[in-house]
């Protein structure tokens, strides 16, 4: 997957992956993360998703990082914020955008997230991978794990995930099966399956798709 491949994406406005809803699953079981208000959420691929908006008014910071500058533009022009940009101070082509919603700080990284530290990100006390995970071919998916565990501490996760038969569709999003979540996870978090539900792709809404939320803690 290339930089090209979501600017383009975005730029058509191929974008059928963004929902216009919080995400049902988040909303049931976001409290297993048993975190206080005021708890700093990582959202990785963050896209505009407004998940990060039901996020801030539970009370909690977020950053996420996004790849394409115009999502995140969006999402602050979405949420009638008006957002502070900032350069990175090593980097020239890294920014972040910054802004107040539901009084929570919301601060959006326009860099790829291979290219960030753990001192860029600061300190998270969650993660919520809704849609990064499922958007990476396999090739990419062990350096994405590693990745989050290093700029997160090896913080709890909550991960959603797709299932479904690979040969009917390419990706993205694409299929996680349980044995690649061992692969990338299994030894360094206790994974506890939370819910599956029968869903769809919205590019092909005829192929059976199971989505699968996890809560992954350090063990």
């Amino acid at each position: 997957m290339t930089p090209e491949f979501w600017q383009t994406r975005w730029q058509e406005k191929r974008i059928g992956f963004n929902q216009s809803e919080v995400n049902p699953l988040l909303i049931k079981y976001f409290h297993h993360l048993d975190l206080p208000v005021g708890s700093r959420i990582f959202v990785p691929l963050c896209g505009k998703s407004i998940d990060m908006v039901w996020l801030a008014a539970q009370g909690h910071e977020v950053v996420g990082v996004e790849l394409v500058e115009t999502a995140v533009q969006e999402f602050f022009a979405e949420q009638k914020t008006s957002p502070t940009v900032h350069q990175h101070t090593d980097n020239p082509a890294i920014k972040y955008y910054q802004g107040q919603l539901a009084e929570q700080t919301i601060t959006l990284w326009v860099a790829d997230i291979f290219a960030l530290t753990a001192a860029d990100i600061g300190d998270v006390d969650a993660v919520y991978d809704k849609a990064a995970l499922i958007a990476l071919p396999s090739d990419m998916r062990p350096q994405y794990s590693k990745q989050i565990r290093e700029l997160s501490s090896n913080t709890a996760q909550i991960l959603l995930t797709l299932n479904y038969d690979q040969s009917k569709k390419d990706g993205p999003p694409f299929s996680i099966s349980n044995a690649h979540l061992q692969q990338y996870y299994a030894n360094y978090y206790q994974i506890t399956e939370l819910e599956s539900i029968i869903t769809s792709i919205h590019s092909a809404p005829e192929l059976a798709v199971t989505e699968h939320i996890w809560l992954l803690n350090n063990k």
